[in-house]
């Protein structure tokens, strides 16, 4: 059919040759087939939006495993969950509420842009991928042998620029920064990352996180030039690094920040109370004498 569709100059259409023929087959395709065109943005959106906390098949991260997730709750219950999962938990349900408790308080966010209708597309995703021996989403598949140092040491060349990323994106470096970095600062438009292994709390999280960043400003610049699971592991083994060089961070970091805040409240007051001090004499003193000099005068 799509043949047929380019036929000669005499009978007035695009010849075979024509410089439009790629972008009317590129829209007959379209055409054609529109259902694969909306299952493939599915497919994109569970990994720009999903990924970074689930598998399917893959174990679980942040959140649960995915696999056969419709024979564990109904499809009603799932749909309502995935489009606003803070008001499930908020009216008490008892599956939520397990669920948020299993995860140590971790609340699943409401995805921008998610509708009942593509809540409905996702969940026949999952189950589509859930029939397969080995599902598209089922996660960055990463060594799990021991970090070494070469490790490490590619890791931080990594982070600093000094290695060129493979698909062109810019170095962590550039936005982010980690303790003891000497002399060079780092970044301050992105949080700084020394005790970031911790917050994803080990190495598999954090590189399914690094291999689909969930976050608006880590998806646009990553979307289009992801970071390689040759770069992901000894990104993540320095990481683990910088956090084993700073324990103190993940220790006392909270406990310097209220000292330094409750002394610096200290000095705001004593400062305070010295010149308000002097102020509320100099208006009283007057008043005084002011009184003192009518008692006299009568």
């Amino acid at each position: 059919m799509i043949k047929n569709i380019f036929i000669t100059r005499k009978k007035g259409l695009l010849p075979l040759n024509s410089p439009f023929k790629s972008l009317l087959l590129f829209f007959v395709l379209i055409a054609i087939n529109p259902a694969s065109n909306f299952a493939q943005e599915t497919a994109d959106f569970f990994k720009l939006n999903c990924m970074s906390c689930h598998t399917i098949g893959g174990g679980r991260l942040t959140g649960p495993d995915l696999k056969n997730v419709t024979k564990r709750k109904d499809q009603a219950w799932l749909i309502k969950f995935i489009q606003d999962p803070k008001a499930v938990i908020d009216a008490g349900d008892s599956y939520a509420v397990e669920l948020l408790k299993e995860y140590k308080g971790t609340l699943m966010p409401a995805i921008p842009g998610i509708t009942r209708a593509r809540a409905e597309a996702l969940l026949k995703l999952i189950d589509e991928e859930s029939k397969l021996e080995k599902s598209q989403f089922v996660g960055v598949q990463l060594s799990d042998r021991p970090f070494t140092s070469k490790d490490v040491e590619i890791g931080r060349d990594i982070f600093m620029g000094k290695v060129s990323l493979i698909n062109g994106a810019p170095a962590c470096f550039s936005c982010h920064t980690v303790h003891g970095i000497t002399g060079l600062g780092g970044g301050t438009l992105a949080p700084d990352l020394t005790t970031v292994f911790e917050r994803y709390e080990g190495r598999k999280t954090l590189e399914a996180w690094l291999s689909a960043p969930a976050t608006p400003t880590m998806q646009s610049v990553y979307k289009n030039h992801p970071l390689d699971p040759e770069e992901i592991l000894p990104i993540v083994a320095y990481f683990q690094y910088t956090l084993q060089r700073n324990p103190e961070d993940t220790s006392t970091a909270r406990l310097n920040f209220i000292l330094f805040g409750l002394g610096g409240a200290l000095i705001v007051l004593v400062i305070f109370d010295v010149f308000w001090n002097k102020r509320f004499r100099a208006v009283r003193r007057p008043m005084v004498l002011a009184k003192k000099m009518e008692s006299v005068n009568e």
